[in-house]
């Protein structure tokens, strides 16, 4: 590895970090001081965490709800996991999970350390890491890492990831805000990419969650008229984002806005009300899905996708651009994530638990401690 005397002494041996110990409650993260620094391998980087952001991603991971076993909503074992769980496939890529794991798809902080291989000149850098990584699969087509997930993340005061995914970020926005983007706002960003969002009618559920706000925002961006479903308590809020209109979540849709109203539907919910959504098409419509925190099971009228010619787009894997241009939004000043709240770290059961609560605005980001030293 490369490094000057003066950075590797700043590295400790140890740090705190919450390890996942395996599949289940808010009782599987257990957080520790004394956990081995990784060291980067040849073509890593070595990151002080200055922020980490919370995700739906990390409390499915932790409760095994991506097994095809689970057909539940999220929230129905958010805070003691599920009774039965394969862990053969609980996780994005289907194979099984490597406990302990430190979690965190969302990573904010500086490099500190680089493998060979890396200049050293990366050194001192502001990064952001690309949540789905595309170095460890050879950059093949819609094949990905999940950070956190398939390797280690955020969740510390240290991690490592592929320099080929760490993006450095010249921002004014504070280390918490951007530790709100990596993986809200990519999966965002990607749905309206595969989706070629323009100026157009738009509806995003869930919109006032770290995604849906995303969405909401990257949408109006590109110029769209965007509805939002939401509960009546964040409408206004929601509407400060950018939404040109809000319906309350639990709606009747079809009353509310009529059928074949909109042209894209951005769906980050799933669950029953799938097949509506579908029905406010209008034909030659695509819809884009990328969470089922209202349960992964819906029935479906297929004569609905084939009579009015639509499309479906399942979005997980991302293209480079799709970072890429989440970088340039930012430095060029055209996003702002909302933050409701940090907390400490060692924390992560409480701010997991007010996560699933959904009284929350955006984003929860978690902070580790600061380095001795």
């Amino acid at each position: 590895m490369t490094t000057t005397m003066a950075e590797a002494a700043a590295v400790p041996r140890t740090m705190a970090a919450v390890l996942l110990t395996g599949h289940g409650g808010l009782d599987k993260l257990e957080y520790r001081t004394d956990v081995p620094v990784p060291r980067p391998k040849p073509g890593e980087v070595l990151i002080q965490v200055a922020a980490a952001g919370i995700n739906n991603t990390d409390v499915n991971t932790r409760i095994g709800w991506y097994s095809k076993g689970v057909t539940a909503e999220t929230g129905e074992g958010g805070q003691t996991g599920f009774a039965t769980v394969d862990d053969s496939d609980a996780t994005w890529s289907g194979a099984a999970l490597e406990f302990p794991r430190i979690q965190g798809a969302d990573v904010c902080g500086r490099i500190v350390e680089v493998g060979d291989g890396v200049s050293p000149d990366r050194i001192g850098e502001r990064v952001l890491v690309r949540n789905m990584l595309r170095t460890p699969v050879g950059h093949r087509p819609f094949q990905c890492w999940t950070f956190g997930s398939e390797c280690d993340g955020g969740f510390a005061q240290f991690t490592v990831a592929p320099a080929q995914d760490t993006y450095r970020v010249r921002s004014d926005l504070s280390d918490e805000e951007l530790a709100a983007v990596p993986c809200a706002y990519s999966t965002a960003e990607n749905m309206l990419h595969r989706a070629a969002v323009g100026a157009e009618r738009v509806l995003v559920t869930g919109a006032s969650g770290g995604v849906g706000l995303a969405a909401v925002q990257l949408a109006k961006r590109r110029g769209a008229t965007v509805t939002a479903v939401c509960s009546a308590a964040k409408a206004a809020d929601v509407r400060a984002q950018g939404a040109d209109r809000t319906v309350e979540r639990g709606a009747d849709l079809i009353a509310a806005l009529g059928r074949t109203s909109v042209d894209v539907v951005i769906d980050l919910v799933g669950g029953p009300q799938s097949a509506q959504l579908l029905d406010l098409l209008r034909p030659g419509g695509r819809y884009a899905i990328a969470g089922a925190i209202g349960g992964p099971v819906a029935e479906l009228d297929l004569r609905t996708l084939y009579l009015n010619d639509l499309s479906i787009f399942g979005c997980t894997f991302q293209e480079d651009v799709v970072f890429e241009n989440l970088v340039a939004y930012l430095e060029h000043g055209e996003l702002r994530p909302v933050v409701s709240r940090t907390y400490p770290l060692a924390e992560i059961a409480r701010a997991q638990a007010d996560f699933l609560a959904k009284k929350h605005l955006g984003k929860l980001v978690l902070v580790p401690p600061a380095v001795a030293g």
